[in-house]
């Protein structure tokens, strides 16, 4: 059973940038992806990457956001937030595979 630990978020302006990290110590996954859950909203998708480092987004955040992936350790994924805005405001998850396995999710607030 692996556990993810998602960590990073927090209470931000707008314009200003954030790493949200995530770590399932010693799983070696082939698959993260980030979702995000806005107050009222459903969860979707934003990003994902592969053990190779093939990365996709949503097209939303294309421009603001990177996935990437701990390139000595394997075990973190992480996504970069820049020129954050208020509409960024929501919990964010991560999710890794093999397994489904996903984070407690952490939280990003961005103020106005």
């Amino acid at each position: 059973h692996v556990q993810l630990q998602a960590s990073g978020g927090g209470l931000v302006q707008a314009g200003g940038s954030l790493r949200l990290s995530c770590t399932a110590s010693g799983f070696n996954f082939i698959l993260a992806d980030w979702y995000r859950q806005a107050p009222g909203k459903q969860r979707v998708w934003i990003a994902s990457i592969t053990n190779s480092g093939s990365t996709d987004y949503v097209d939303s955040v294309k421009d603001r956001f990177t996935i990437s992936r701990d390139s000595a350790a394997k075990d973190t994924v992480y996504l970069e937030i820049n020129s954050l805005k208020p509409e960024d405001t929501a919990v964010y998850y991560c999710r890794l595979n093999p397994g489904d396995a996903w984070g407690q999710g952490t939280q990003v607030t961005v103020s106005s």
